[in-house]
């Protein structure tokens, strides 16, 4: 039963074709009260899913759901429906991009919902949707205060130097630098590995965040100083479905020789290549793996994978000055045994020495008793740091009182 004197939060994160959301309360503990899941989102074969904490379902409907407005009126609506037990303090949104201007999760504003606005060109896969997602969330709880936390803010303390592109000064005034994502999941790795070694987080870190969307970073002292994305995400090492780092010469070829509008290019590097691109046939890496023997270019997009992995976890430790503890999440990076060791196959210049029991047990830590570095398997959660977030600023700014 819930506390009715508990505060609740709930998060959303929204994606290219889907929504997460959650209700957590913040009394005594903090405690996951609700989870919902909306599905192919924009297709006739759109699914609502709520679960309670233990992951019983409460609600699965499927249905359309037009859009991000139509996906959260349905929750909303449920919510309404079940009493006040499910109804939120505060609303915690997921935003992917927060430019130069946001260094921290803000209180959501008119101001700063301008802002986001003209940040859109520099992530029109991502904030169309949390601006949707702001927008619903208003109308539905119009006295309820609401929090943008950025996935940017995590690296935002990288020195200058990590951040720059070799472009004219000019360019960088207007914001074309390299931003770095996943922030919110890497904070929480940061915090999981507090309280599991809290000597480790003062050491040389490497968190490698492996799924559909899939980049990797380096902290140092707690701190990140480096990360494989840039200016968006579609930047750094081969995703699910993106490609990563492309000579800009390619972008070029594409539009003046084969004729490409801007639009497509974009749907080509963000939908149709990385994996997916490379094998012909799926993004998802546990079918890759099933495929590989009788597949080249599933071997291939594998190969592929790992083998930018390799390269980045180098270029990462040598930002570092070596290596103290790498960390695979996401993912592939928490699931796929295989590839953990492929990446890891003779990196023991850099100290990695993996036990081969462990690793396919997906033990907590994979790598030998006494290996110079430690390598981990953990699991990440960008929702729950959406709440922390979202609590934590309403206290400081004393809206912790407001009711519904």
């Amino acid at each position: 039963m819930a506390n009715p004197h508990a505060r609740r939060i709930l998060t959303i994160n929204t994606g290219s074709s889907s929504l997460k959301a959650g209700v957590y309360s913040f009394g005594a503990v903090e405690t996951l009260e609700l989870a919902a899941r909306a599905e192919r989102i924009g297709r006739s074969e759109s699914r609502l899913q709520i679960t309670d904490a233990q992951g019983a379902p409460l609600f699965d409907q499927p249905g359309h759901l037009p859009d991000y407005d139509a996906a959260l009126h349905a929750l909303f609506a449920w919510f309404h429906g079940h009493g006040s037990g499910t109804a939120p303090n505060a609303v915690g949104h997921r935003v992917v991009h927060g430019g130069s201007h946001f260094t921290a999760p803000q209180r959501i504003t008119d101001e700063l919902i301008a802002t986001l606005q003209q940040l859109v060109p520099l992530d029109p896969d991502h904030l169309p949707q949390a601006l949707a997602a702001i927008q619903a969330t208003r109308q539905a709880y119009p006295s309820i205060p609401q929090v943008a936390c950025f996935d940017t803010t995590f690296h935002r303390q990288m020195p200058s130097v990590a951040q720059q592109y070799a472009l004219p000064h000019e360019l960088w005034e207007v914001g074309v630098r390299r931003y770095g994502f996943h922030g919110l999941s890497y904070e929480y790795i940061m915090d999981a590995l507090r309280s599991a070694d809290p000597a480790a987080v003062a050491g040389r870190v490497i968190i490698a965040h492996l799924g559909n969307g899939a980049s990797m970073a380096a902290v140092q002292r707690g701190i990140g100083v480096d990360t494989t994305m840039g200016l968006t995400p579609t930047g750094g090492r081969v995703m699910g479905t993106r490609s990563g780092d492309l000579d800009p010469g390619v972008l070029l070829y594409l539009l003046q020789a084969q004729g490409m509008s801007p639009a497509e290019i974009n749907t080509l590097v963000n939908q149709r290549s990385g994996l997916l691109g490379l094998s012909g046939s799926t993004a998802d890496m546990r079918d890759l793996l099933n495929q590989e023997e009788g597949d080249p270019r599933a071997a291939a997009a594998i190969a592929l994978f790992c083998y930018q992995a390799r390269k980045f976890l180098g270029a990462l430790a040598a930002v570092l000055g070596g290596l103290d503890t790498l960390i695979f999440t996401g993912g592939i990076g928490e699931h796929a045994a295989p590839i953990r060791a492929r990446i890891c196959a003779g990196m023991d210049f850099l100290g990695i020495q993996l036990d081969e029991q462990r690793n396919a047990a997906h033990a907590p830590i994979i790598s030998r008793d006494g290996s110079p570095a430690t390598v981990r398997v953990m699991p990440t959660d960008e929702d729950v740091m959406i709440a922390r977030h979202t609590y934590r600023l309403l206290l400081e700014r004393g809206a912790d009182h407001v009711d519904v």
